[in-house]
């Protein structure tokens, strides 16, 4: 199978690409920076120039374009930021798609859990409708940008990420850090959900969907157990042998980071339904085993299909 990733070239874009091609697959990358690498393909995130023509070849296509959501602050500038990364990007790639002679057979859209609000009562999963906030309606567009792929008859499937925790990338490394230094807490009250999956779980979940003839539409990619902060914390700190005393009170975050804190403070609980109905097997279900992994040894890694 050749595959084709916008926004391939973060650490979760790195994951599928080295699982994608341990298995035979041939991988091209779309990036913004140069590069020699014949892998690589230079674009501009905004236009089909130059790059268009690649799709004809591809198998499917797979869209992780997006700024990251923890640069802060979060002015009005950068929240057009957030948007446009995630928009722009998505409409190219369809019109790349539309003017192809040879369409891909399916095409992987990433979005956030987020996308069911920051609060909310019972366990959202796939049919939840938007929140009101913000990252609740920033999923709108986002998602939709690229919807127009069904109508000319690709199989659209859409990843809705919670925190994918990884020792090498994205937020677990920055999460982990205040307790390897003995300040182990939580933050706000402790009782909202902390969203998350291990990366070994999001990179075989993405290639079920991408193989799976039956998979289409939304898919939450988030790990059957939920984690209220204070158990994700006291569980980070229990394998890391270090202590869980430190409580940041939600003001102080607030006062700090301004809006940006509701990714610590706030967090809705979640479910993979639609992923376990259709069959997905989960490597890193549990808190503790995927904790076990990433802070204390390594264990064996199953490859996906």
């Amino acid at each position: 199978m050749k595959v084709l990733i916008a926004g391939g070239s973060g650490f979760l874009g790195t994951a599928l690409r080295n699982s994608l091609t341990g298995d035979g697959h041939e991988v091209f990358i779309l990036t913004r920076q140069g590069s020699k690498d014949p892998g690589e393909i230079q674009w501009d995130g905004k236009t089909t120039n130059g790059w268009g023509h690649v799709v004809n070849d591809m198998d499917a296509v797979v869209n992780l374009t997006g700024y990251g959501l923890e640069h802060w602050p979060w002015t009005r500038r950068q929240k057009r930021k957030f948007r446009d990364s995630r928009v722009i990007p998505g409409r190219a790639l369809v019109s790349a798609i539309e003017n192809a002679g040879r369409r891909p057979r399916v095409f992987l859209q990433t979005s956030g859990v987020n996308r069911y609000g920051l609060r909310g009562e019972g366990i959202a999963d796939e049919s939840t409708p938007p929140g009101p906030d913000f990252l609740g309606q920033l999923t709108i567009p986002w998602e939709d940008a690229t919807r127009p792929v069904e109508e000319l008859g690709v199989r659209r499937v859409i990843v809705r990420n919670a925190v994918v925790i990884d020792r090498k990338g994205g937020l677990f490394p920055l999460m982990t850090l205040a307790p390897r230094l003995f300040f182990g807490g939580t933050f706000g009250n402790g009782k909202q959900a902390v969203p998350w999956i291990h990366i070994a779980d999001q990179t075989n979940a993405m290639r079920f969907l991408l193989a799976h003839e039956n998979a289409h539409g939304p898919f939450n990619l988030i790990a059957p157990q939920p984690a209220s902060s204070a158990e994700f914390m006291r569980t980070v700190t229990t394998a890391l042998r270090r202590p869980y005393w430190f409580h940041v009170p939600k003001f102080l975050l607030r006062l700090v980071l301004g809006e940006m804190s509701v990714l610590l403070t706030e967090g809705r609980y979640s479910q993979p339904k639609r992923l376990i109905e259709l069959g997905f097997q989960f490597q890193f279900g549990e808190l503790k085993k995927a904790m076990e992994d990433l802070l204390v040894r390594k264990l064996p890694v199953q490859s996906g299909t």
